[in-house]
């Protein structure tokens, strides 16, 4: 299987409308050469540009929706399309993430449950989701989790107990933390033996330098491919059936104690 990972960079002086168009190009030039291509958390506005939250938000089948689901389909990929500031009929905005399939449907949404920013920016401006999301494709199940995420395993846990195989997380990911991103990417892949592909954002975010960065991470915790600090296009092919190998030679998986739920007598 093959995946394209698209490190977009956010800069202020390129519009909402004009990046759109940009990315939905981009992915549909992976046309023929991926299987799944992955955008970065909150690209239309910048993870940091919190003002923009609000005057940029759009209902769940809006603008970003139209766009990436004609880029998928023309592309014929599936496509995690990142996230946007999704604003709920009842006025509720959400960090949301959608999901394609080759066709242009929409296979999923994730409304991120783990809001960064402690008493503010995301973390008072938007709502929590509260459920797991996977989505099966072909080749593999994925996991769908969001940038903050990643500090918080039982998220993870969950999304294995759910069948997943393959971690996706698209992150806006601050650069004075890149080696906690580094490092949690390889935890997760180790400790849940599963691929991970984390996809982050270049530029800066309001005044914030991103860490771009993107990574693969094979269920062993090897780093199978690194993006720079710049946009890029990080592509890579990785074997899903090596998560079950994994599993079957070292099944560490199964002697979890807590968090399981005890069988019945």
């Amino acid at each position: 299987m093959r995946a394209s990972l698209i490190q977009i960079a956010v800069e202020e002086g390129e519009s909402v409308d004009v990046r759109r168009a940009r990315v939905a190009s981009l992915v549909r030039e992976q046309a023929g050469s991926a299987d799944l291509v992955v955008l970065p958390e909150l690209w239309t506005t910048g993870a940091f540009a919190y003002q923009q939250f609000g005057t940029e938000s759009e209902p769940l089948q809006g603008p970003t929706h139209e766009a990436m689901a004609k880029a998928a389909s023309d592309a014929g990929v599936w496509l995690h399309a990142g996230s946007i500031p999704e604003r709920d009929p009842d006025g509720t905005l959400y960090n949301t993430s959608l999901v394609f399939s080759p066709t242009g449907d929409l296979a999923a949404a994730y409304r991120k449950i783990h809001r960064f920013g402690f008493d503010k920016g995301e973390a008072v401006l938007m709502g929590a989701g509260g459920d797991l999301v996977t989505v099966t494709l072909p080749e593999t199940t994925i996991g769908v989790a969001t940038c903050y995420d990643l500090r918080f395993p039982e998220l993870f846990r969950g999304l294995v107990d759910a069948g997943a195989e393959t971690l996706v997380i698209p992150a806006g990911w601050p650069e004075r933390r890149r080696s906690h991103w580094t490092l949690l990417a390889q935890a997760r892949a180790v400790e849940n033996q599963a691929f991970v592909l984390a996809c982050g954002t270049a530029g800066t975010h309001a005044g914030v330098p991103q860490a771009g960065h993107s990574i693969v991470v094979d269920p062993w915790g090897e780093v199978l491919a690194e993006a720079g600090a710049g946009e890029e296009v990080l592509t890579v092919d990785f074997d899903p059936a090596r998560v079950a190998t994994t599993r079957e030679q070292f099944p560490a998986l199964k002697d979890r104690v807590l968090g399981v739920a005890a069988p019945r007598r």
